[in-house]
């Protein structure tokens, strides 16, 4: 990953920072790297959570998105 990246601070218990250095000494894989990967997991899986474009039936009128789900079944 070669763009601009963000210092933060995160705390972790001491057996995740165990785990997590165990798994770098095995694969030599950053740990910031990891952490990284585990964020874009927490996003992906709430990703519903997020604004973002809004689908066709979610911007028709109530009415008319229940009629529009309706026709699917």
């Amino acid at each position: 990953m070669s763009r601009k990246k963000i210092s933060t601070t995160v705390y972790i218990t001491p057996e995740q920072n165990d785990r997590l250095h165990l798994l770098h000494s095995r694969t030599k894989v950053p740990v910031a790297v990891y952490i990284r990967e585990g964020i874009d997991l927490v996003l992906k899986h709430y990703e519903h959570e997020l604004p973002g474009q809004m689908s066709l039936v979610d911007a028709l009128p109530r009415t008319a998105a229940s009629s529009a789900t309706s026709a699917k079944k």
